[in-house]
């Protein structure tokens, strides 16, 4: 119970690690992340925020938030499966957005169902002035729990 109205929760286990995602039932439940995720596991994994960069290190799409939000989620990807992991552990991502506006929440949102698909991570997305290098659009960082 929370503040005297029931949480929203589903459970999914692998193996030893647990998710217990929880929408409380006073707070808003919103249709692209969790509120609350609570994880039991035996190996946490902290993956840096991916930038819109192809292994190379060049830029993707110079001035197309879609195409360089595709390519960070890619990277988020690529990121996860180096540590072993799986999108569908991931507890907790930041999305950092360049002068960010309502109306690029869904060329992010579409990016970020590429990698998730109907797993919703809890999220955080920060408008931001400005990223690490010029032209980069958006960053995203990830922290993941797995059975070990």
């Amino acid at each position: 119970m929370t503040g005297g109205k029931l949480a929203a929760a589903k459970i999914r286990t692998e193996g030893s690690m647990t998710l217990e995602l929880i929408n409380p039932g006073d707070l808003p439940t919103p249709s692209t992340y969790t509120q609350v995720i609570v994880a039991t596991g035996s190996k946490m994994v902290f993956i840096a925020g991916q930038e819109p960069e192809d292994a190379q290190g060049n830029l993707v799409g110079p001035g197309d938030l879609a195409a360089q939000a595709r390519q960070v989620f890619a990277n988020l990807g690529r990121a996860l499966a180096a540590a072993g992991t799986s999108p569908e552990q991931v507890t907790k991502i930041t999305i950092f957005a360049v002068r960010h506006r309502p109306e690029n929440l869904p060329v992010i949102e579409e990016a970020r169902i590429a990698l998730f698909g109907a797993h919703k991570p809890a999220d955080t997305l920060v408008g931001i002035e400005t990223l690490a290098r010029p032209g980069y659009l958006i960053e995203v960082d990830a922290i993941a729990v797995t059975d070990g």
